[in-house]
């Protein structure tokens, strides 16, 4: 009988109840702000918090570059590559902007995490019927309300840490927006917690934001999207270690 290490028992018996612990006072706070901040804000502000601690519970050092790209207070759609349920703490902790997510609309059942999704903003979609015009009429919405969303176009999460191909769905509805596509490349995360591992490690993740893409004056076409996910592909491995 093999023993499990430490940072498994630490996982299961600090870590994961430290998280649920956070996730329900936070989450309770967020989702009652909600009545009366109708756009999030202070829901935005216990996300950032929560994935602060656990980031510094689980002893994730974040070492980014590139902040000094991005205008403070401008609208963008930051994608990014996905190694790790991690990548979302470590984004929502390091970007300084107002972010809602794109999520399977399953997680919207999850307690206190997913009312949280549900009665803030982000936007949930049913995987297997994505109405796209539904998608971009609340994406328009997010954008009217300056309000920056973050895409992880690969779909699912990396198991060897490399880029998978970029889906182009998304890249349509940000050029029907007009709205700038910012590359992000998220780095060694997939160590922090490897996929389909119930156990965390300590670890440092780089972040590297690269320059806004402009998305005005493209074709909303098939072929644009396509041509652009390629684009922001090879932008987002190209810093990816």
């Amino acid at each position: 009988m093999t023993i499990p290490s430490f940072h498994w028992w630490r996982t299961v018996f600090f870590l994961i109840p430290a998280i649920a612990v956070y996730s329900i006072v936070l989450g309770t706070l967020s989702i009652a702000s909600s009545l009366f901040d109708s756009r999030g804000h202070f829901a935005h502000r216990c996300a950032r918090l929560w994935s602060w601690l656990i980031l510094a519970t689980t002893g994730v050092e974040v070492r980014h570059e590139g902040l000094d790209r991005l205008a403070p207070g401008a609208t963008y759609v930051f994608v990014s590559n996905h190694q790790s349920i991690y990548d979302i703490p470590i984004i929502f902790a390091t970007l300084p902007f107002q972010l809602r997510i794109i999520a399977k609309e399953s997680l919207g059942r999850f307690p206190f995490l997913g009312w949280h999704l549900s009665r803030t903003g982000h936007l949930l979609v049913d995987r297997s019927n994505p109405e796209r015009s539904k998608i971009f009429s609340r994406w328009s919405t997010l954008a009217a309300h300056k309000l920056s969303l973050i895409v992880f176009p690969e779909g699912t999460r990396s198991v060897d840490g490399r880029v998978g191909r970029f889906k182009g769905g998304s890249f349509l509805v940000a050029i029907r927006t007009g709205l700038p596509i910012v590359p992000v490349s998220v780095s060694h995360s997939r160590h922090v917690m490897l996929k389909g591992r119930l156990m965390t490690c300590p670890g440092r993740v780089r972040l590297v934001v690269h320059a806004p893409i402009e998305t005005s004056g493209l074709a909303p076409t098939v072929d644009e999207a396509r041509r652009l996910a390629v684009q922001v592909r090879d932008t987002v491995s190209s810093a990816v270690e």
